[in-house]
């Protein structure tokens, strides 16, 4: 990589039969411009319809904020373990992260990030579909966060691609039988299919993965919309936790946009209440079905006790046709959020949510009451399951019992013991 910075940098929409120049981003003097192309104009396709206007000059945008990016471009960038990689990897250049721009970052997302927006020039080096091995990647993993491994960061950078999050993933192809694995940032050919593996970090305990599965499980029974899972037997450990990709099917792509980027709010500031998301599904989808799919993970991610449910953790999608819908529900899983509360508030409330504030509400999104009674109790009875999934899959008795033990302190709530 140049120590130069990249001040200008073409994007593009691939939704899988080549790309659709979509405009161009610029930095001069610490400032981020971008301008749409004509003829993507007069395509009528909004990539991003609340903050980043289809419209003909100059935008520009909020430098504090995402650092200077739009946050439908902002959504590209890998945070967590990616950045981690990406600046260390770097440092191997004397390259300072620092000196690293927004721009400088999106080319190494390149042709490879979540979702169908492509960036050039990109750094990244010719792709691969070489095998992979889970416990060879994990032990290459668990080097990187101890701080050594150097050898290995390009390939694990590679693998990342532009998958957010704090947790280790990979990328990969996977065969129907779940038995070949190979890199997957990059189209696959049969019979492979694009996924998503998880792996612990320092602060994960061995079943963590464990724990996901278990969830996700519970969360196809309380009638979530989920991509398929499946647990990867680990040398040490419960096992991997991995999903198909949601972004892709075959020769597919997706445009993605987290409700983050979308309303240009930081998730590291958590200031969401579910009916700003309810509402925010309404205007993307037109669809009461898609604002159904809303609320039943805001009521699955309150009685599961899912409390790190922030604005980057819901997605839509968006086809070549510009059509809108919710994407599948994904990073769910048992955690906690700021100060122990609900990263997104339940009309206000984080602390400890009840029954009646959720039927409330679905209530106020004019859901059928009903159906709302319906989601609850499916929720709370694929909930009740915890225990028994939890010990087949191998989750940690201590984890079982803190687990259950929070599950039913959550469905003892009343709504009148506040």
């Amino acid at each position: 990589m140049s120590v130069l910075p990249i001040i200008e940098v073409k994007v593009g929409l691939d939704f899988g039969r080549g790309t659709i120049p979509v405009g161009r981003l610029a930095r001069h003097t610490g400032q981020i411009y971008f301008e749409f192309q004509p003829d993507f104009l007069e395509r009528g396709l909004e990539i991003s319809p609340l903050h980043l206007p289809l419209q003909p000059g100059l935008q520009t945008f909020d430098r504090l904020l995402f650092e200077g990016l739009p946050g439908i471009f902002n959504d590209s960038l890998p945070d967590g373990w990616g950045r981690l990689l990406l600046d260390r990897s770097v440092r191997l250049k004397s390259i300072l992260p620092e000196q690293l721009t927004p721009l400088d970052r999106l080319a190494y997302v390149g042709q490879t990030g979540m979702g169908a927006l492509v960036y050039e020039p990109t750094h990244l080096k010719d792709q691969t579909h070489a095998s992979i091995n889970l416990d060879a990647l994990a032990s290459q993993i668990e080097a990187v966060l101890a701080g050594t491994a150097e050898d290995v960061l390009q390939e694990l950078l590679t693998l990342n691609g532009s998958s957010a999050g704090a947790r280790p993933k990979a990328l990969i192809g996977i065969d129907q039988a779940r038995q070949n694995m190979v890199h997957g940032t990059y189209p696959l050919q049969e019979p492979y299919e694009p996924w998503l593996v998880k792996f612990p970090n320092t602060g994960d305990g061995s079943d963590a993965g464990a724990i996901e599965y278990v969830y996700a499980l519970m969360a196809k029974g309380a009638g979530l919309q989920m991509t398929e899972v499946h647990l990867f037997p680990a040398r040490h450990g419960a096992g991997y936790f991995a999903t198909k990709r949601f972004d892709r099917a075959k020769d597919c792509r997706f445009h993605t946009h987290t409700a983050c980027g979308l309303l240009h709010s930081d998730y590291r500031t958590p200031s969401l209440d579910y009916e700003d998301l309810l509402a925010l599904t309404e205007i993307m989808t037109r669809d009461v079905r898609e604002i159904e799919k809303m609320y039943q993970q805001a009521v699955f991610n309150v009685l599961a006790h899912n409390r790190d449910d922030h604005a980057k953790n819901f997605s839509f999608l968006m086809n070549a046709r510009g059509e809108w819908k919710l994407s599948p529900a994904y990073d769910l899983t048992f955690s906690a959020g700021p100060g122990g509360e609900q990263s997104t508030l339940v009309l206000g409330e984080g602390k400890a949510p009840t029954i009646l504030q959720l039927r409330q509400l679905g209530e106020n999104a004019k859901l059928d009451q009903k159906r709302i009674t319906t989601i609850i109790d499916q929720t709370q009875d694929a909930l009740s399951h915890w225990k028994p999934l939890a010990q087949q899959h191998g989750v940690n008795k201590k984890n079982i019992a803190l687990i259950a033990k929070m599950l039913q302190k959550i469905r003892s709530w009343s709504p009148y013991d506040r």
